[in-house]
C-alpha cells in the first residue's frame, strides 16, 4: 500500500494505492474518485466493536456515522482518492502498538485496517472547551490520515504546551491535558478575544492547524445570503 499526498498547501488530497488483498478505511463521503477495480463497502465497523452504538459515539465526537472500506476486487492494484470537506493540508501519521492517538472532531480522515478507531469521552472538558464531547481514539499499528484547516504544524512537547482549543488536530495519548483560560484572568481572556485553551503536560507529539474552522465560520456566516 502507498499513501501519497497530492497538491501542496491549501487544497491537498490523498491518493491511496492498494495491492490485491489490501484494504483502507475512511470517513464516509471522503472519497472523490476510485479506479474501476475498487470495491466500496459502507459499514459502521471500525476495527473494534463496531455496530450501531459505535456509529452514535463517533457522531458525538464530530465524525460521521458510517465508514467506507475500499479493497481491490481483482489481481491488479487500484487507486482511491480521499479529500476532506474543508481546505487545508493532510498528514500521514504512523502509529505503533505502544502509543495511541486522540483526534479532535472532524480531523480523522482515514486509516489502514490494522488500526482500531474508537471514541474517548472527555467528560466536562468537552463541554467547557466548546469542542465535541469525545475524541476519536486511534490505536494499533498502521497509518492514519488526518486533515487540518490551513497548515499542519508538528510540535514536540517536552514539558508543557498551550494550544487554542480550535487549533488542535491530534495528539499522542501519552500527554495529559486540561482546559483553561488564555490570560491570567477570565477578564483578560475575554478582552484579548481569546477563547479557551488546552494545556498539555508530559512528553509527546501534537499536531495543530494554523486556522480555526469555527472562527472562520463565524466570520463567513453573516456574509452569506439568508436561506
Amino acid at each position: 500500500m502507498r499513501i501519497e499526498i497530492l497538491g501542496q498547501g491549501t487544497f491537498e488530497s490523498a491518493l491511496i494505492t492498494l495491492n490485491p488483498g489490501e484494504s483502507f478505511r475512511s470517513e464516509s463521503g471522503a472519497m472523490f474518485r476510485a479506479s474501476e477495480n475498487i470495491d466500496i463497502d459502507v459499514t459502521t465497523e471500525s476495527g473494534g466493536k463496531g455496530g450501531f452504538f459505535a456509529g452514535i459515539k463517533r457522531m458525538l465526537a464530530g465524525e460521521n456515522f458510517f465508514f467506507s472500506t475500499y479493497k481491490v476486487k481483482n489481481d491488479r492494484s487500484g487507486e482511491v482518492g480521499i479529500a476532506p470537506t474543508h481546505a487545508g493540508q493532510l498528514r500521514v501519521v504512523t502509529l505503533t502498538d505502544d502509543v495511541a492517538w486522540l483526534c479532535t472532531g472532524g480531523s480523522y480522515l482515514g486509516s489502514t485496517m490494522g488500526l482500531v478507531v474508537d471514541t474517548r469521552f472527555q467528560g466536562l472538558k468537552g463541554f467547557f472547551s466548546g469542542e465535541s464531547i469525545s475524541f476519536v481514539h486511534v490505536s494499533g499499528r498502521g497509518h492514519m490520515l488526518v486533515g487540518a484547516f490551513g497548515r499542519v504544524i508538528d510540535l514536540d512537547v517536552e514539558d508543557e504546551l498551550t494550544v487554542d482549543t480550535g487549533h488542535v488536530v491530534a495528539f499522542e495519548e501519552t500527554l495529559d491535558y486540561t482546559i483553561g483560560k488564555a490570560g491570567k484572568s477570565w477578564l483578560q481572556t475575554w478582552l484579548a478575544g481569546e477563547g479557551l485553551v488546552i494545556h498539555f503536560k508530559g512528553q509527546g507529539k501534537v499536531l495543530v492547524q494554523s486556522h480555526n474552522l469555527k472562527e472562520f465560520g463565524k466570520e463567513l456566516g453573516p456574509m452569506l445570503p439568508p436561506r
